[in-house]
């Protein structure tokens, strides 16, 4: 009952912020979206310039074949790992912040979690949006800074409202998109042999299948992480499997292999000009509102792990939407003054330390099973648990074994290569109960999370018979 009084004081609070958007609790049954909703939500993630921009690179430097196996490569890791937790977000209702304070971090982990998670993502939005703005800025003339401040306001509206006007936002621009880029890749392509380019041998410097994979699987590992953002509203398995295996072949085999014959016909990576020059000023907005609808995505996930973080270190319940303003005016400021493009090497670093964080979420959800038996408990109901573990001190020895091995390791693809050794340690470990919990939090009435004065001191075992 409790829970229940908390989901409806925020829903109240939505209607002068926005959208709470379930960030502190499951996403109910009967508030799931319907296939086709969801699948073009997952669709829009396939429709950026970047994606042709990413596959004409690859194509300079490998021959068509080449390219297909080092998409394939990529595009089968991502699917794994987005499937294995995004079935997990989709199981529960819950996004990957919340999510983790009963599956490998307990309360305090998932407070840091949350952190890194915010950070990465809303640096994300501020670089994305500087160089949307100095995109503009280049075909239509006029400030970097405006286009920027336009941008990031657009988009900052559109995500107070939360998931169900993004899915409205997807519906109008994802077919638009599509329709647009089909159009002026098939007029440039049209004087080509089809035949001929696929056969050409690369015209640049030759890319390893290595390097050309963790191009493309690295980039979306984050992505693929917070992926239960997107699927604790699908309603049921099998539509997280068919949505984001059609994104994985729109983007990877549709978008980025006709991006390696755009590569192969110009001999550069710079393509974006071919389907802006032949589309008009409707391509082009149509171009820009695409990108806008990826972006959305990372100041969404930033504000449901500020909210997480603020509800466990200073047990203060955030709205949602109010934080998203904060998070949009802060990350378009620093855009607009051409200030976040300086954190991209840092912001890398964060795209290595967030794929173990799926690592020991697959590993503890899917086969150590144990500290998940509270959500197994309240699943049903629709609620969340009363409590959950304090602490989880050797997840974090693991998270941060398995950021040294992405970062230091020159082999394979980063990215993947700690996503593994956290998985492995963790199933190692957690399966011969050294992986213990240290403590009890409970979730209170008034939606805040604190000690619980009940719980004796004293460990838990994870992964014990």
């Amino acid at each position: 009952m409790a829970q229940h009084k908390n989901t409806t004081a925020a829903e109240g609070g939505a209607r002068a912020v926005g959208s709470d958007d379930y960030a502190l609790s499951r996403v109910p049954r009967d508030q799931r979206l319907g296939f086709w909703t969801m699948l073009l939500q997952w669709l829009a993630q396939s429709g950026s310039i970047s994606q042709f921009t990413l596959g004409a690179t690859i194509g300079v430097g490998m021959s068509f074949g080449d390219a297909f196996l080092a998409f394939t490569l990529g595009a089968v890791i991502l699917e794994v790992v987005i499937f294995a937790i995004g079935l997990a977000g989709m199981r529960e209702g819950l996004a990957t912040p919340l999510l983790t304070r009963w599956v490998g971090f307990g309360r305090n982990g998932s407070a840091l979690v949350s952190l890194v998670i915010a950070i990465s993502l809303v640096g994300w939005f501020g670089v994305q949006n500087t160089i949307f703005g100095d995109s503009v800025s280049a075909l239509v003339g006029g400030p970097s800074w405006m286009w920027c401040a336009i941008a990031g306001f657009g988009i900052t509206v559109l995500v107070i409202f939360g998931f169900r006007y993004m899915a409205v936002f997807a519906k109008i621009v994802t077919p638009l998109f599509f329709a647009m880029v089909a159009w002026s890749v098939t007029d440039a392509l049209s004087d080509h042999s089809l035949s001929e380019l696929i056969h050409s041998p690369a015209p640049g410097q030759a890319i390893p299948l290595s390097v050309a994979a963790t191009a493309i699987a690295g980039g979306y590992m984050t992505g693929a992480i917070v992926s239960p953002e997107m699927t604790r509203y699908n309603s049921k398995s099998s539509h997280v499997f068919l949505q984001s295996a059609s994104s994985m072949i729109l983007s990877e085999y549709i978008v980025g292999l006709t991006g390696v014959l755009l590569g192969h016909m110009v001999g550069s990576g710079q393509v974006s000009q071919i389907v802006l020059s032949t589309s008009g000023v409707f391509g082009v907005l149509v171009v820009l509102m695409s990108t806008a609808k990826i972006n959305d995505w990372n100041l969404y996930g930033s504000s449901l792990g500020v909210v997480n973080f603020f509800q466990v270190v200073f047990r203060k319940r955030l709205h949602r939407g109010a934080v998203t303003i904060v998070l949009g005016i802060a990350g378009t400021l620093l855009s607009a003054v051409g200030i976040m493009t300086h954190f991209t090497d840092f912001l890398s670093v964060l795209g290595v330390a967030i794929p173990p964080i799926g690592g020991i979420i697959v590993a503890e959800y899917w086969m150590v099973r144990r500290m998940r038996a509270p959500l197994d408990a309240t699943r049903e109901a629709g609620t969340l648990p009363a409590t959950s573990p304090t602490w989880v001190p050797m997840s974090l020895v693991i998270w941060a074994a398995a950021f040294c091995v992405g970062k230091f390791y020159d082999g394979g693809i980063p990215a993947l290569n700690s996503l593994l050794t956290a998985f492995v340690l963790y199933c190692v470990l957690g399966l011969t109960g050294l992986v213990k919990t240290y403590g009890t939090s409970t979730l209170d009435d008034d939606g805040t999370v604190g000690p619980d004065p009940a719980a004796a001191p004293g460990t838990a075992t994870v992964g014990a018979s």
